[in-house]
């Protein structure tokens, strides 16, 4: 996902602010026990959209995320917004393996296939952006996947939702923070933190691949992962490190899948407990056409 040049909240409000903030915090989340699967929580009619009505193309759910006669889930992208788990989730090692489409929409068209994983999201529908939730996002861009971006705004009635993590960083040549392991830690409340070799000659142009980008090129499968460990993050494309964040608040919440305007293929997408997903090593990862459940 590009951040927004500004998040102006949303008019409408279903529930009071106040309580809708109360409830989540007095029913807090446990820490996953046994696997989730999210497209069969899709199948069951377990799961919440939200599309942004005033985007330039705003299909209606149904049509943007299809589950195909395979089993696969299509995500058209013709569509700002998300498929979300009703239920919040803390502790997990969360599961993703997707491949990018040929299709790109409206004024993204010629842009970099554009998606995202939001984790630890929580607030009134479409509250940042009038799109997504305030969260920590799992960047899946051409060019950036593994990028950290931390979502917070500020609603209606003046009340701010804050997301912190702290990270490992230096500036790259772009004076961007890149997460860079064993350097001075940073606290940030919004931006983004580039995943470790991200190119800085990246452009948002459709197609770009740096030279040291670990996601496979369109048409592949990639197994993209977050370990989310008490207040730690860790994220891993095809079995390398990629990014990392501390001190991560809130350290719970709702799980989503946007759609970015990029048209994308998701073949498996769970939620395991922590330390009962074996990883594959980068080599493995890298040939393995669709890696044993452990």
């Amino acid at each position: 996902m590009r951040l927004f040049a500004s998040s102006k909240p949303m008019k409408r409000r279903l529930l009071p602010i106040a309580f809708t903030l109360l409830v989540s915090y007095l029913f807090a989340a446990e820490p996953v026990k046994q696997k989730v699967d999210v497209l069969g929580l899709m199948k069951s009619g377990a799961v919440e959209y939200y599309v942004n009505p005033q985007s330039d193309f705003h299909d209606d759910p149904k049509d943007v995320w299809t589950l195909q006669s395979d089993g696969t889930l299509r995500v058209s992208g013709r569509a700002y917004g998300y498929m979300a788990t009703r239920e919040s989730y803390r502790d997990y090692h969360l599961v993703i393996e997707y491949k990018w489409g040929e299709k790109t929409w409206g004024r993204r068209e010629n842009s970099a296939r554009d998606n995202g994983l939001l984790v630890h999201a929580r607030g009134p529908a479409g509250s940042f952006g009038n799109t997504y939730l305030p969260s920590i996002e799992a960047q899946i861009i051409e060019g950036g996947t593994g990028d950290i971006l931390v979502l917070s705004t500020k609603l209606a009635d003046g009340t701010d939702i804050t997301t912190s993590a702290t990270c490992e960083t230096t500036l790259d040549t772009n004076k961007q923070p890149i997460w860079t392991k064993g350097a001075p830690r940073k606290a940030f409340t919004k931006g983004r933190i580039n995943w470790q070799k991200r190119a800085a000659t990246w452009v948002d142009k459709k197609g770009f691949r740096g030279p040291d980008d670990v996601e496979k090129p369109v048409g592949e499968w990639n197994r993209f992962e977050v370990v989310a460990q008490g207040d730690t993050l860790r994220y891993f494309l095809n079995g390398v490190l990629v990014n990392e964040a501390f001190d991560v608040s809130p350290s719970e919440g709702r799980v989503l899948l946007q759609t970015e305007a990029a048209e994308i293929f998701v073949r498996r997408y769970e939620l395991w407990p922590l330390g009962q997903f074996e990883r594959e090593s980068p080599a493995t990862a890298a040939t393995s056409s669709r890696p044993a459940n452990p």
